[in-house]
């Protein structure tokens, strides 16, 4: 059993394409006219055939309190891995992304949380191991 596709909830998906294209670097993979929202799917562009990420509009009436209780509480919707947290923080801040967390090394793990302008904090993790 493999993980095809996951989601995030995001309050604009025009916006969220952007960012979770232009800014973070993923791929888009479908688009696809779903009545008033689209599918919409990036991709790691190192793996175009991997997992892909729904960007999933937060129009039931249940998500917008819950992604609210996660941000209130520091709880990342996603965890993205990358090769060095240090030097994507750098990269990102560059480019005007907020960041709720600066990179933290716990152990053989370090991790920084960003803001991805959609309503959702999303991890960005390097290990070790």
């Amino acid at each position: 059993m493999r993980i095809h596709l996951t989601s995030v909830f995001v309050d604009d998906q025009d916006k969220a394409l952007d960012f979770y294209t232009d800014t973070l670097g993923f791929v888009k993979k479908a688009d696809v006219p779903v009545g008033e929202y689209r599918w919409l799917t990036v991709v790691s562009p190192d793996a175009p055939d991997g997992t892909e990420l729904l960007l999933e509009p937060d129009a039931h009436h249940a998500v917008r309190p819950y992604k609210q209780a996660l941000v209130a509480d520091g709880i990342p919707a996603a965890a993205f891995a990358v090769d060095d947290v240090r030097a994507e923080y750098e990269r990102l801040r560059a480019l005007g992304v907020r960041f709720d967390q600066e990179p933290v090394e716990m152990g053989p793990v370090t991790i920084a949380v960003l803001d991805d302008t959609c309503g959702n904090l999303i991890q960005i993790v390097h290990s070790e191991s």
